[in-house]
């Protein structure tokens, strides 16, 4: 069975003349830099399941990409006119999640600074004895 009929037919849905293949290169690139900034810049400690979230969401971004006609299949069956429109709203529920995400990491980090900054000037702090002798001193 030849595969290239059926990727003909999940292809480009509008007859563009082969200008579609510019632009899913490009935004094939842009996803495959993305993702390696993302590995790189994380580091070690990164969790297994993290790296497999990004593997699949940029092998998602990559086939929408490539095959937007399936996109607009699935938008079809959940009830959305467009695959577009799909992308649309699933990219504003993913952007509010990074924002709630972002916004729970941010307390944690306030919360952090403001221990350690107390128990810094607790651990600097002159002790009463010497802050006494100290005063009497300078008098």
């Amino acid at each position: 069975m030849d595969p290239l009929p059926l990727l003909e037919a999940l292809g480009p849905a509008a007859d563009t003349g082969g200008r579609t293949v510019i632009i899913q290169l490009l935004l094939v690139a842009g996803i495959v830099v993305i993702v390696g900034w993302l590995f790189l810049t994380r580091g070690a400690k990164q969790l297994a399941v993290r790296r497999l979230i990004i593997i699949a969401f940029a092998v998602f971004a990559v086939l929408t990409v490539l095959f937007p006609r399936v996109l607009s299949e699935v938008a079809n069956l959940v009830g959305v006119g467009r695959g577009a429109d799909l992308l649309l709203y699933a990219t504003v529920v993913v952007l509010l999640g990074f924002l709630a995400l972002q916004e729970a990491r941010t307390k944690a980090a306030e919360k952090r600074t403001t221990y350690l900054a107390r128990r810094l000037a607790l651990d600097e702090a002159e002790s009463p004895a010497a802050y006494r002798e100290r005063a009497m001193r300078d008098r």
